[in-house]
């Protein structure tokens, strides 16, 4: 099973798990539709997308509403602390939250006692609270920006807002020495994809491939854009990729779509993410596969 997480916008969803399906235009996690415009919706379509023209199980997710008071993150964050070893997911993908560090601690400890350990996927609030928590080594992937990658490599901030000011005027030719940084203070997981104009993947502190092509400065300003590649990397590495692998195919999934979707400031993130199959299919040429 692969099991994305995040919370939603939206004040009264409740805390809900259950099989994603496309119904029409909308996402649906059970009964509930979830907004696919950016955040944990965008990845969660993503992901979906990947599946269904790979023609893998469906993915599964936990979504809660949250918006910013926190008790729908800790509500989610329980759920998984107390059902991980039962759902023993082969892909955990942990995105919007309010970030917890003890719930954090609590989760990764009773990732460790799984009979098979996930593949560990964090991006925009689970990765500051496993940042914060030291638990960044515990992950497998992180998917941060520029300035988050900043946030990473400042050994005392606890949250982007905090890091070091000579280090938030990050320029994308300063991403390998924050790289490093962040690894020598063990603070980032295995595997890093830094998302900007160039796109950096990292292993254990060395860059070991750049994307830049196709160059679609439009997808800047589009909501959901750095989303979305969470939820490829999550459905690439469930299909079987290793994760350099599904990194740079991600990577280069989302420009392609970009640019096949002739993308503007205007452009809707759902209209991008219906162009993955066929990038990934015609184009990266990824043939069906099952998982048992």
């Amino acid at each position: 099973m692969m099991l994305l997480t995040g919370t939603v916008p939206v004040q009264d969803l409740p805390l809900t798990a259950g099989e994603v399906r496309f119904d029409g235009d909308v996402t649906r996690v059970g009964d509930h539709a979830i907004p696919a415009t950016q955040g944990t919706g965008a990845m969660i379509s993503a992901a979906v997308a990947v599946t269904s023209c790979l023609r893998l199980p469906p993915p599964w997710a936990l979504v809660v509403g949250d918006i910013g008071r926190g008790v729908g993150s800790r509500e989610m964050y329980q759920y998984l602390i107390n059902g991980i070893l039962e759902i023993s997911p082969r892909v955990l993908a942990l995105h919007y939250c309010v970030p917890d560090v003890a719930l954090m601690k609590d989760l990764c400890q009773a990732v460790d006692r799984c009979d098979r350990r996930p593949v560990m996927i964090a991006d925009a609030g689970a990765m500051y609270a496993a940042k914060a928590a030291g638990l960044a080594p515990k992950f497998d992937i992180m998917t941060p920006d520029a300035s988050e990658m900043a946030f990473l490599a400042d050994p005392e901030a606890t949250h982007p807002a905090y890091i070091a000011r000579h280090l938030f005027d990050t320029e994308n030719a300063r991403i390998p020495e924050l790289v490093s940084a962040a690894y020598k203070n063990k603070c980032a997981a295995r595997y890093l994809l830094v998302k900007g104009a160039t796109d950096y993947i990292a292993c254990e502190g060395k860059i070991v491939s750049t994307i830049t092509s196709p160059n679609v400065p439009a997808l800047e300003p589009i909501g959901g854009t750095g989303d979305t590649i969470t939820g490829l990397i999550a459905a690439l590495t469930y299909y079987g990729m290793d994760p350099e692998g599904a990194l740079v195919t991600a990577a280069r999934t989302n420009r392609i779509a970009g640019e096949a979707a002739a993308a503007t400031p205007a452009t809707r993130i759902s209209s991008i993410i219906e162009k993955f199959p066929v990038v990934l299919t015609r184009r990266l040429k990824l043939t069906p596969a099952n998982i048992n």
